[in-house]
């Protein structure tokens, strides 16, 4: 009887030292981890739905949530300490765990960098990251969650081949003081993709009239009535 090979399952494994297990604050999936201000934000403002066309706020804007939740947290392991001094130029570091938890860069491998004067560090982290051959994974400062004293920098690493620690550069960008980051703070969004064999090729050109017709009837579908995009172009994933 014929039958179907079976498709290999999408896994990214987040893996760890077995004492480390339990210890260090774990990856978690970005929606399950959605900040504190938007959960409390109501989906309809009533105070301004007079002075509004529908008193929406951004609860209801699928590209601000699909950014917000997709892939994964990557937390700090443990909770650091730092104090930033002299307008940024440094940025000392502090903790009480057993293991190296922030180290530095050399200035000169950042020269010139929009963040100058503040130095460059890097957060280890201690969670392997593996995903299925093809896969690689997006590390990125956690989308639409500011507020916290430092930035890290994006990157791109395939995780399919690399199994070793991935630590994270990272600016101090809080006015000097003493900041606490407290163990299972988010540091990174990690996005798994897929590789594809062949680059992507632009097309730039002028629309067609067929297009622009598409795009306005897309646009008048979506201030028309709450919930278009996530019924329709959303639901054509």
């Amino acid at each position: 009887m014929f039958s179907l090979p079976k498709k290999e399952p999408r896994v990214i494994r987040f893996v760890c030292r077995p004492e480390d297990y339990g210890v260090i604050a774990p990856p978690l999936p970005a929606k399950s981890v959605l900040p504190e201000w938007f959960r409390k934000l109501p989906a309809i403002d009533q105070q301004h739905l007079a002075t509004t066309n529908n008193g929406l706020t951004v609860k209801r804007c699928m590209p601000f949530l699909d950014a917000l939740s997709t892939g994964w947290i990557l937390p700090i392991a443990a909770t650091v300490r730092l104090e930033i001094k002299d307008g940024g130029r440094s940025v000392e570091t502090g903790w009480e765990f057993d293991r190296v938890m922030v180290s530095n860069h050399s200035a000169h491998q950042v020269a010139g960098n929009p963040r100058d004067p503040s130095p460059p560090c890097k957060f280890h982290n201690y969670w392997s990251i593996r995903t299925p051959p093809g896969w690689s994974c997006l590390f990125l400062p956690p989308l639409n969650r500011p507020g916290q004293p430092f930035e890290c920098v994006a990157g791109v690493v395939d995780t399919d081949t690399y199994a070793a620690h991935i630590h994270f550069p990272f600016f101090a960008t809080a006015p000097d003081g003493l900041y606490v980051v407290e163990k299972g703070t988010p540091l990174v969004q990690v996005i798994p993709f897929r590789r594809v064999d062949a680059a992507v090729t632009a097309d730039i050109r002028p629309e067609t009239r067929n297009e622009a017709v598409e795009r306005e009837a897309i646009y008048r579908n979506t201030i028309a009535g709450a919930g278009w995009y996530r019924k329709t172009a959303r639901a054509a994933r």
